[in-house]
């Protein structure tokens, strides 16, 4: 019903920058909440950011707070993840995803209904 396709991971040295976006079909972009996870080799995949509809709150996981920005565009259908101060702890594939419960800014996986394929990035030292 909804895509969503992400891009702009890439290599970085520590200590560069990073910006996502994530791209949504369908025309009920305004509606959603998005967010923004992470998954590493192994590991499970974490809570980044996320955003309500309307921009009313954005919600961090501690991990990223201060260094990464969420932001959204509905005019563009696009949510993008800006990604400072880049360490090699945050190498993972990154995921956008999107709630059809647009006031709220959900740390689970079971709270978002869409996912994206994911967009590698890898921090090198």
């Amino acid at each position: 019903q909804v895509q969503l396709v992400e891009s702009g991971g890439g290599l970085v040295q520590a200590g560069g920058s990073l910006r996502l976006s994530c791209a949504a079909s369908g025309r009920s972009f305004s509606d959603y909440a998005m967010g923004w996870f992470r998954q590493a080799p192994g590991e499970e995949r974490e809570f980044v950011a996320a955003v309500t509809r309307n921009r009313a709150r954005t919600l961090y996981s501690d991990s990223v707070k201060g260094r990464f920005t969420i932001s959204r565009d509905d005019a563009k259908n696009t949510v993008y993840l800006q990604m400072d101060s880049l360490k090699p702890e945050d190498t993972a594939v990154y995921f956008c995803a999107a709630s059809l419960d647009g006031r709220s800014t959900h740390r689970v996986v079971i709270g978002y209904d869409y996912w994206g394929q994911g967009t590698q990035v890898t921090v090198f030292s």
